[in-house]
């Protein structure tokens, strides 16, 4: 098992940027791919960015295409989410998780280990 600590969510205006950390434990973190997810009040989990175990391959959600990078440092075990142009409607809780596999996937049921979140709100 892989223990996960995410890092850097916080409040910020519209149209400024966050950069989001998730560290993780274990030696065998730099095999697995990782992702990051969100859940709004009231809504479910969702899907927002996935890396592959090296870094070669990503892939966004539509809605943060452009404005959103994910990236890692197996060095280092961690992987970040740079989050530029943001919106109100970005707020929610952000969990970085670790795939079952190099890949990644962007279904909730492609990861076993999830950190415990850390709060982006933006302000209008």
């Amino acid at each position: 098992q892989v223990q996960l600590v995410e890092s850097g969510g916080g409040l910020v205006q519209a149209g400024g940027s966050l950069r989001l950390s998730c560290a993780a434990s274990g030696r065998t973190f730099s095999i697995y791919g990782m992702g990051w997810f969100r859940q709004a009040p009231g809504k479910g989990r969702e899907f927002v960015a996935q890396i592959s175990w090296s870094g070669s391959r990503t892939y966004y959600t539509d809605s943060v295409k452009g404005r959103f990078t994910i990236s890692r440092d197996n060095a280092k075990n961690t992987v970040y989410l740079q989050m530029n142009g943001l919106k109100p409607e970005d707020t929610a809780i952000y969990y970085c998780a670790k795939a079952v596999g190099p890949v990644g996937s962007t279904s909730l049921r492609g990861y076993d280990d999830w950190g415990q979140g850390t709060q982006v709100t933006v302000s209008s």
